[in-house]
Order: structure tokens, then sequence, then C-alpha cells
């Protein structure tokens, strides 16, 4: 069964006035002469994409596209209506995200993180930032400091509302973040708490005593070459994070131990290595 909206495995079975007839032995769709590298020939295996047309018709692409059907994906509005917006997924049919789909107005030329999805009535793919109607809200397996992947989806004023692991939500908040993030950036990240109310914090380092060691072994390496770090007590999060990628708080205590170890010494801006 050829699957629209995703990534099919076909094979070029016939050409026709219109371009190859990819099959998955039932059935047919159209890969457009447009369409057709000068390397595929007969009988050649392909992964192709598979949507509708302008014309409403079936057809293919061995294009890389942006987004497929059940992903997140950060896509740029190209047209607005009185309906809604059509964001480009990198074919020649835009997605259309209807106005009541919308988290917010979306405007001309600005980029949503959405989630594309199928519309089973039209075979069309249609696409929603209203991305908390699409992510699981319990059934996670994973606990507090495990290591998770992040998508960013927006700003807000407690923070930032990632996707994690394509399939859950959490809030990153600001002072948890010490570094430049954007809606559809991925990054690696943390959980910090599982709330009661089945709410998840997120953040940006990784917690507990094996990243404390790490850390406390890595700025003592430093200090051997250096001497001396401007870094101490006093230090804002952003100089310690723009320093050693480690939230002010783990670096205290990484501090803390090498300073209980009479490694260094330390003042409000700096610390530096007890020489032996």
């Amino acid at each position: 069964m050829i699957t629209i909206g995703k990534y099919n495995k076909l094979r070029v079975g016939a050409k026709n006035s219109q371009g190859l007839s990819l099959t998955d032995g039932e059935n047919e769709v159209l890969l457009p002469f447009l369409e057709v590298p000068p390397t595929i020939a007969l009988g050649d295996d392909v992964d192709a994409f598979v949507y509708l047309n302008k014309d409403g018709s079936t057809v293919a692409t061995l294009k890389d596209v942006l987004a497929t059907a059940d992903e997140f994906a950060l896509l740029t509005v190209v047209a607005v209506n009185d309906d809604g917006a059509f964001v480009d997924i990198g074919v020649d049919k835009d997605v259309f995200v209807p106005k009541r789909e919308q988290k917010k107005p979306m405007e001309l030329g600005e980029s949503y993180v959405v989630f594309v999805y199928l519309d089973h009535q039209s075979n069309r793919l249609l696409a929603s930032s209203k991305i908390d109607e699409f992510v699981a809200h319990d059934g996670f397996d994973f606990e507090e400091g495990d290591a998770v992947d992040l998508l960013i989806i927006d700003k807000s004023d407690l923070g930032y509302n990632a996707i994690i692991n394509d399939e859950f939500i959490g809030l990153l908040y600001h002072n948890e973040v010490f570094s430049i993030i954007e809606p559809g950036q991925r990054t690696k990240g943390w959980i910090k708490t599982i709330r009661v109310d089945g709410k998840i914090d997120l953040t940006l380092q990784p917690s507990g005593f094996g990243h404390v060691l790490e850390t406390k072994d890595y700025i003592l390496e430093e200090l051997k070459v250096v001497g001396e770090i401007n870094l101490g007590d006093k230090s804002s999060p952003e100089e310690i994070y723009n320093r050693f990628q480690v939230s002010k708080s783990a670096f205290k205590k990484a501090i803390g131990g090498l300073y209980k170890e009479r490694l260094i010494t330390i003042s409000d801006h700096q610390i530096k290595l007890v020489k032996e």
C-alpha cells in the first residue's frame, strides 16, 4: 500500500508520456519527468515521497522534503488568506494550516513549529501550530535526570516550550537557558523535574553527582594549564556557561569540591590553582 504524506519504498516500473511509474507491487504512482534524476533506471528501488499536487493528482518526488505526515517541523509561511495560511515543505504543493489550527495568527514570511498530518477525508496534508493537541500527556518512561532530545517550539513569559523525544512537551525556564536558542532548534536536554500534575521541567545542563565530578575534573585540568580563571562565586550564570557550558549551580558545586580538597583558592570573580 502506498501511503500519502510519507516516504515509500517503491520500484521504477515503467516509463509513460508523463514520467516514470513507481510501484509497490500492487499500486502505482507517477514520478513526473521534472522530478526524474538523470541516474535513475527501470527496475531501480527508490524512496519516494508521495503527495497530492496542485491538480489533486497523486504524485511522487525523490526530493528531501522538510516534513512528512505525523512529524513536527519548523516551516515557513508562504501565503495567507481568510481561511488560513500555507507553509512550504519543499514540494510544489504547500501545506494548509486552517485558522482553527493556528495557536496565534500566522504571518507571511514567519516560521512556526507545526505538526503535519494527513486529512483522511481529502488525502491532503494539513498542519497545526496547536502542538499541545498532538503530544502525549502521560505514559512517558523517562525519569528525572534522563537525557532527552528536544525540539524548541516557542518562547513564553516563563521560558521556552519544547517537544521531548518527538512525543511529549516540557518547559525550559529562562534561568535554565544560558545561550541563544530559537524555535525549530533541536538540542540535547535533560529532565529536571516531573511535577505532581504531570508537567515536565527541562534543563540544558546535565545534573547529578556524576556531572559535578566531570565538571570538577575539567576545571582542574584547565587550571593546571592557565593557573587561574576569572570566574568565581559572584560571576554571572551567563559568564560561567559561556566558559564551561554548565549552570552556575554545577560550577559552584565543582569549585566547592576543589576548594575542600585544597586544590584551589576562590574569590568573588577568580579561582586559582594552589601551587604545590
